[in-house]
């Protein structure tokens, strides 16, 4: 790729505009939860879905959107994703009912599949090969940025117009967005000419089964007939799945995907982390606005120390992924995660102050930005460039899991032990179940921690094949 490629910059904007749209909605709706549920008249297991709606669509499309990308044409999927994201959005502004909403959501999630593993291929093409871990910073800062601006925009136009209008103003940015990337980004395609569509079938089949049957444990218990159908019909779809790829001529993830450590040790610090932050985020929004008491703005407000972190912290943990390594960073990450976690559990209680949960809130961003810029740049660095698309879909897919998981295990732990303190009425009941998901949330982090450590930094001259090559270019 020649170095003085013209049209890099408004190529990287072209993809970063759509991704920021799709990180956004990931958090937008926590600190609208409250007035949903008042307006709706739903309940928790309702709002899980309003969350997991989209996630879920989101997650398990993820490897079918960068199948389709590198069989019918990057930039053409992801017009489409675009497209169908603003159509989702639309609807969701639409929407009157819990059913539609959801519905709505996951017609979003759907559109979102389609654009993220291809932002994340597209932006590292635009730019020469030396650029590349710059690019990657950008494409994780932007995407910081939508996480860091979904929880606060979304409490801002909840308060100030409807919850309705946080769907609407993706419509105007995605309108805008189709003209820009048809004109600034350039058509590729993968090596691959066939789609692998039995296992599109069963990956997305296996993550939706599964989980829908983890987010009915917190109404029917996890013996439960439903929780266990869930947790059955997923394992036994994701293990046919399995099967299915060592027969696929051009499986959705090739085979030697999974011999490369590094690349798989990153996606294990992915699911970890994304369980640990946005199952404790979901809690801790309502908690900002229940016991509290802050309207949904100032709880938006006052999510950004741990939020906005991320926008400051991956342009300069990503200089430091060549010097230092993927592994450390996203170790020390998980590590800072998890500290603010169970910091945050031992301080919630009554009569705490705001002031005393900024300094935990700050150490979360500091980790979560540590990890948004180590993570992606590692997974892209572990695997031959034509394969960047197929480890972006993966990567991908697996922090979505690990978000939509997290909400529905952490829902089951804060439930029970909010049942546990009913007694104390519903500040306290509600408390008690927050510390209880905040400390699982640390723990499942900490795991991804030492996933972090088992991350080996290889030694240049003897590096060889298509991960140590890599490797070699990202370190």
């Amino acid at each position: 790729m020649p170095e003085n490629r013209p049209g890099a910059l408004w190529a990287l904007l072209a993809t970063s505009v759509p991704m920021f749209m799709v990180s956004l909605d990931n958090l937008v709706v926590t600190n609208a939860l409250n007035e949903m549920s008042a307006d709706l008249g739903i309940g928790q297991s309702e709002l899980q879905w309003v969350v997991n709606g989209y996630v879920l669509a989101f997650a398990g499309l993820l490897l079918a959107g960068a199948a389709l990308g590198d069989r019918f044409g990057r930039r053409r999927v992801f017009l489409w994703g675009v497209a169908v994201f603003t159509l989702g959005s639309a609807a969701c502004g639409l929407s009157g009912t819990a059913d539609q909403l959801i519905a709505a959501r996951a017609l979003q999630g759907a559109g979102a599949a389609a654009i993220l593993p291809v932002s994340l291929t597209l932006a590292v093409a635009a730019v020469p090969p030396a650029r590349r871990a710059l690019a990657v910073g950008v494409w994780g800062g932007v995407n910081g940025l939508g996480v860091a601006i979904g929880p606060l925009a979304g409490g801002l136009v909840t308060e100030g117009l409807d919850w309705h209008w946080i769907f609407w103003i993706n419509v105007p940015v995605g309108l805008l967005a189709l003209p820009l990337v048809h004109r600034a980004v350039r058509e590729s395609r993968g090596r691959e000419g066939a789609l692998d569509v039995a296992g599109v079938a069963l990956v997305t089949a296996s993550v939706i089964v599964a989980v829908w049957g983890i987010v009915g444990a917190a109404d029917h218990g996890w013996t439960g007939p439903r929780t266990l159908a869930g947790l059955g019909g997923g394992a036994v779809l994701l293990a046919t799945f399995a099967v299915q790829q060592r027969r696929a001529r051009q499986p959705l993830v090739p085979a030697g995907m999974y011999r490369i450590r590094s690349f798989m040790l990153s996606n294990t610090v992915a699911l970890a982390m994304y369980f640990g932050v946005f199952g404790s985020i979901f809690f801790l929004a309502q908690y900002l606005q229940g016991p509290m008491g802050y309207s949904p703005f100032e709880a938006g407000l006052r999510t950004l120390p741990w939020t906005a972190a991320p926008v400051v912290v991956v342009p300069l943990a990503s200089a430091l992924v060549a010097r230092i390594g993927g592994g450390v960073l996203q170790a020390l990450g998980c590590v800072l995660q998890a500290a603010a976690l169970g910091w945050l559990a031992l301080l919630v209680g009554p009569g705490v102050s705001y002031g005393s949960l900024v300094p935990a809130l700050a150490v979360a961003g500091l980790g979560m930005g540590l990890v948004f810029a180590a993570n992606p740049a590692t997974v892209i660095g572990s695997v031959a460039e034509h394969e960047h698309n197929k480890a972006s879909g993966l990567n991908n897919t697996v922090r979505e899991f690990g978000g939509a998981l997290g909400i529905a295990v952490i829902t089951t732990v804060f439930s029970q032990g909010a049942r546990a303190a009913a007694a104390s009425g519903p500040a306290a009941a509600f408390e008690q179940g927050l510390r209880e998901a905040l400390w699982l949330g640390a723990g499942v982090v900490l795991l991804g921690a030492v996933a972090g450590l088992l991350i080996r930094r290889p030694r240049p001259r003897a590096a060889a094949g298509a991960e140590r090559q890599a490797l070699a270019r990202v370190r």
